[in-house]
């Protein structure tokens, strides 16, 4: 399966851990993650270096060619919020994973859309979990 992570770059990167290991356990599964450059330390050197322009062509064009994403939406991010309703307005599925203990925008925990999930996690093992589970039911 092709898989759209998302997750703050610009906004904080204090659970880039978690980001870690959620997209190695998806590698690890077989899956296709184009973002997977995402959760890692070298993506803020990376991103530096790439035009807005640019961005918002390739994680646009990345999002419609996958078949869900996957947001970590624990650290506030206009980007991811905006990633999250672009996948949910072309008819993808989203799963929106944040630590049980961070506040987490209204505008992801009130929406009601049928291809929305958002699950809070007290750990990363947690996180990965839910996450495997989601997909078996996807």
């Amino acid at each position: 399966m092709k898989i759209y992570f998302a997750c703050s770059i610009t906004g904080g990167r204090a659970d880039e851990p978690v980001y870690r290991r959620l997209v190695d356990a998806l590698l690890a599964a077989g899956h296709e993650v184009p973002t997977a450059l995402l959760a890692g330390p070298e993506v803020m050197e990376l991103e530096g270096i790439v035009q807005p322009q640019e961005v918002y062509a390739r994680d646009t064009a990345w999002i419609r060619g996958s078949d869900v994403l996957v947001a970590e939406v624990s650290t506030p991010s206009h980007g991811v919020g905006y990633e999250i309703g672009y996948a949910l307005q072309h008819g993808k599925r989203v799963l929106c994973l944040h630590r049980a203990d961070a506040p987490v925008s209204k505008m992801i925990t009130g929406n009601r859309a049928p291809n929305l999930t958002v699950r809070p996690y007290a750990d990363a093992e947690e996180a990965v979990r839910l996450l495997e589970g989601w997909l078996r039911d996807v």
